[in-house]
């Protein structure tokens, strides 16, 4: 739809080349029949917060994105320096020169440092869940090692402390967990409408949940609760929308742990069997039986995006404590046996180190009624993290005039943190608010305003943000 094989240019020196790039190829893919977006939104001045994690972003517009390229040894230094020191940079509506805009350079260079535990220059660390095949054949002395497993995991709790403390004290908005099997989402206060810090494990498993339960943490789990109340208030409109999820191929997870209508028997009452006279010629279902048949309901949901599970306030800590002894966080077998979770941070925390996303500038062809058209390109690859996404659209709306498409590529299992708190009252705090309550956590005011708004995807995520005179459209 939009490119023509494309010619690419000179990528700067902190960028490298990287499997399936190639402009067209990410195109179509994020075009293909399973990526299908839903209608766009009306133009707004923000778009929503998205708190998935994308692994690759390609920007096009009509304007070139030369003003990314080759960026002086200067202006990386003063790039890192203002992350480091969470510099607030205020860009004019529109930037007439950007190649010549120091301020322009210096603040993407800021936008795309976020920081890692553990670094291993030569594995990657996201994603993790579905990853072995990417990682099979890579070195891991540690994977016979126990003395040496547990020295990194000794490291890399300080390291998962030190971000939890972080957190508390509202100097980090948010970080991720990302482990072999899971992923685990930390707020702070403040972000995502919630009065108190929340945690959001996904997916998960039965017996991930009831290892959880045994350490008294309380949690919930707001897509089967949402579907729970959806299915009492429309009871015809949920069996309409399930009989359309069969039919079309689908499966109605949503519907996945409901009870269904022989549950109300599970009581051991069969009072109807002996009005028939036949209480003893019937045998009827001990309680492990019945036991397994509510267990079957539960099960139905694990590693699916309703198997999500939120943690509120207090019990945070207590889900800290859970993961660091958690037998199930590391793997013991396969190319992430012995190799702790990767930890992603939009701040600097102890033994974190600094990195920065792949980014190069791509041009081609574009076809259009009557023939064709340039059009510049900027493939940013992940792992791009919201604070991010927003960060680099309040640096691309000034230099390309107000004017850009964006295609995202998410990491699909983290899709289901963009979920709301089905028991949170939601009230989203002002600007002003969220200004105090989180003073100095290294995001800009706006893309802080941002995060603090209600998750209003559900557990979908955008796929295509466009902006047009400086207003933002999207599909999700």
């Amino acid at each position: 739809q939009f490119l023509e094989p494309a010619c690419e240019e000179k990528p700067s020196r902190s960028a490298e080349p990287a499997e399936s790039s190639d402009l067209l190829a990410l195109s179509k893919d994020l075009h293909s029949p399973l990526a299908v977006p839903r209608a766009p939104s009306s133009p707004r001045q923000e778009f929503p917060a998205d708190w998935s994690i994308k692994t690759r972003v390609l920007f096009m517009s009509s304007q070139p994105f030369t003003w990314a390229e080759h960026l002086k040894a200067q202006e990386e230094a003063q790039g890192f320096a203002q992350h480091c020191r969470a510099t607030e940079t205020t860009l004019p509506q529109s930037v007439q020169e950007p190649r010549l805009c120091t301020e322009l350079r210096c603040a993407f260079q800021q936008s795309l440092v976020y920081w890692l535990h553990p670094s291993l220059p030569w594995l990657p660390l996201f994603p993790r869940l579905g990853a072995d095949r990417r990682m099979a054949g890579k070195a891991c002395p540690w994977a016979q090692d126990e003395a040496l497993q547990q020295v990194l995991m000794s490291d890399w709790s300080v390291s998962f402390t030190s971000l939890y403390n972080l957190l508390r004290a509202r100097l980090c908005p948010y970080f991720y967990v990302c482990a072999a099997q899971f992923s685990v989402l930390f707020r702070a206060a403040g972000l995502a409408g919630s009065a108190v810090p929340t945690a959001a494990v996904a997916p998960t498993t039965r017996g991930l949940r009831e290892a959880m339960r045994s350490e008294g943490i309380e949690f919930s789990l707001p897509l089967l609760e949402e579907s729970r109340t959806r299915k009492q208030k429309n009871p015809e409109e949920s069996l309409e929308m399930e009989t359309a999820d069969g039919l079309g191929g689908g499966s109605a997870v949503e519907d996945a742990g409901e009870p269904t209508p022989s549950d109300d028997d599970d009581d051991g009452s069969f009072s109807w069997l002996e009005e028939m006279g036949v209480q003893d010629k019937v045998k009827k279902p001990d309680a492990i039986s019945i036991q397994l048949r509510k267990e079957k309901h539960e099960v139905q949901v694990d590693h699916r995006p309703e198997s999500l599970v939120l943690v509120s306030g207090s019990n945070t800590f207590r889900l800290l404590n859970f993961l660091i002894s958690c037998r199930s966080l590391v793997a013991v077998a396969g190319p992430q046996a012995g190799l702790p979770p990767t930890l992603l941070s939009p701040v600097a925390f102890r033994g974190g180190t600094m990195q920065t996303l792949k980014a190069r500038t791509v041009s081609g062809r574009a076809r259009v009624q009557g023939g064709f058209e340039d059009v510049f390109s900027l493939e940013v690859l992940g792992p791009v993290l919201p604070h991010a996404l927003h960060a680099l659209t309040l640096v691309l709306g000034p230099a390309q005039r107000g004017a850009f498409r964006a295609l995202l590529s998410p990491h699909e299992p983290s899709a289901a943190f963009n979920t709301r708190n089905a028991h949170s009252l939601c009230v989203c705090p002002s600007q002003e608010g969220v200004h105090q309550d989180l003073p100095a956590c290294g995001l800009h005011p706006k893309t802080l305003a941002q995060l603090s708004q209600c998750p209003t995807l559900g557990k979908s995520s955008i796929r295509l943000l466009e902006m047009k005179d400086y207003a933002y459209t999207w599909k999700a």
